[in-house]
């Protein structure tokens, strides 16, 4: 969430922060009229319980001189009850207060372009050159369908539509593709390898910014009174790990990678993503995570876009980088990067990672904290997530630029390792 602060001595800069990089209305007037209600009630209450201490003080000094208290002790019973009232309407008080908070999304970044969508996104570079085909291109459902080795009909069939199964040695190439992809980011990018639950509590979801204002867009289990959700990242349960912390500043960059299932229930329809896997309501994912000092934060982000890239560069897969603008960014992000790879039967890029720099609005959620090196007092830390890649479409882009007149897809050289030495499949 953003700092209170802004809220309090900058309410109209921010507001019309808001409303010009993401088109959010704040409700000024509400947080102005419960900021006024919260200073009363806080003045009050202080001022209640300093009148309860004093009267408290007479009552000691009364009884040691023998005189009766009973007044004394019934004005401070008084006191109590109004105390007791005052202190149930500032939480309540704060609660909305809170619940105002935890719906605002982050500031852009200066260095973020204003803008309303995806059309006003900045292209920032390009790698590789789209392959030239002398035959007709096949997507990668063709691709898949041949052997059954795609099968969306036995996934709706499991569970529903937005579903699939892999099966033979495009199941093997799937799972070739992710353990490359956290052999690269452990070996070469410097990454902590972590196993982490899929399952997570309201606690976790709400730290990391999905809850409150995203729940209709999760998966959620209950068992008993418990209610517990199913990740749309790994991001949730990564960056999670530090909730309640403090770390010494020279432990940080802090970098966790995971290989996860992840659920997200507003797949939908999409149009052309309607066909396939581009779309699932399950999927997989290696995510990056890195937890830094708010010095470190800009310059990690990039970094971290280079660990996304340098998987597509390796897989010799053509993409660009995006640069988001304000209005196409997720809640969470001050500064986000896409990447988007080419996909032959589409004939355009597609998103395949998102990079984003979170600063401390996720980390005030958490609690998330680093010690300053030179005062010894804790700060918060600064927050970045990112797609190191989305498996999935990775197996679709290497289907597709890979795939050959035959319907057969050659395996790329840095995966052939993963597939038993394969270098192609038929």
């Amino acid at each position: 969430m953003l700092d209170p602060a802004l809220l309090r001595s900058r309410l109209a800069e921010t507001a019309e922060r808001l409303k010009q990089t993401r088109g959010f209305d704040l409700d000024v007037s509400a947080v102005e009229t419960l900021e006024s209600e919260r200073k009363r009630l806080s003045t009050e209450t202080q001022d209640l319980q300093n009148l309860r201490n004093t009267r408290s003080k007479a009552i000691g000094q009364a009884k040691a001189k023998g005189e009766d208290v009973a007044p004394l002790m019934a004005e401070v019973a008084g006191i109590g009850d109004k105390l007791k009232a005052n202190e149930q309407a500032l939480a309540e008080v704060q609660a909305k207060l809170a619940g105002i908070a935890l719906g605002i999304p982050n500031i852009p970044h200066e260095s973020v372009p204003v803008g309303k969508d995806e059309n006003d996104n900045a292209e920032i570079a390009r790698w590789g050159t789209p392959r030239t085909f002398d035959f007709k291109v096949k997507d990668h459902v063709e691709l898949g369908e041949r052997h059954g080795w795609l099968d969306g009909d036995a996934g709706a069939k499991l569970s529903g539509a937005r579903f699939t199964v892999l099966r033979g040695q495009l199941a093997r190439l799937h799972r070739a593709i992710a353990q490359f992809m956290l052999d690269l980011h452990t070996g070469e990018h410097g990454y902590l390898e972590c196993n982490v639950p899929v399952i997570v509590n309201a606690d976790s979801m709400q730290g990391t910014g999905q809850l409150p204002k995203f729940e209709d867009d999760l998966f959620a289990t209950e068992v008993g009174e418990t209610k517990r959700y199913l990740i749309p990242t790994a991001e949730v349960s990564l960056t999670n790990l530090v909730r309640d912390t403090i770390q010494e500043a020279d432990a940080l960059p802090l970098r966790f990678t995971a290989h996860s299932l992840c659920f997200r229930a507003e797949a939908g329809s999409y149009g052309r993503d309607t066909r396939g896997m581009i779309r699932q309501h399950q999927f997989e994912k290696v995510e990056m995570v890195h937890i830094a000092r708010a010095d470190q934060s800009h310059a990690q982000l990039e970094e971290m876009v280079g660990h996304a890239e340098a998987v597509l560069q390796k897989l010799g897969l053509p993409y660009r980088k995006m640069l988001l603008c304000s209005g196409d960014m997720g809640f969470t992000a001050v500064k986000t990067y896409d990447l988007e790879v080419w996909l032959p039967s589409q004939q355009t890029y597609r998103e395949i990672s998102s990079c984003s720099n979170c600063e401390d609005f996720q980390a005030r959620r958490l609690q998330a904290r680093v010690r300053n090196a030179d005062t010894g007092k804790p700060e918060l830390v600064h927050t970045l997530n990112g797609s190191g890649l989305a498996v999935g479409r990775t197996l679709i882009a290497v289907m597709e630029n890979n795939q050959n007149a035959d319907g057969s897809i050659t395996v790329p050289d840095v995966l052939r390792p993963y597939m038993g030495g394969v270098e192609r499949i038929a």
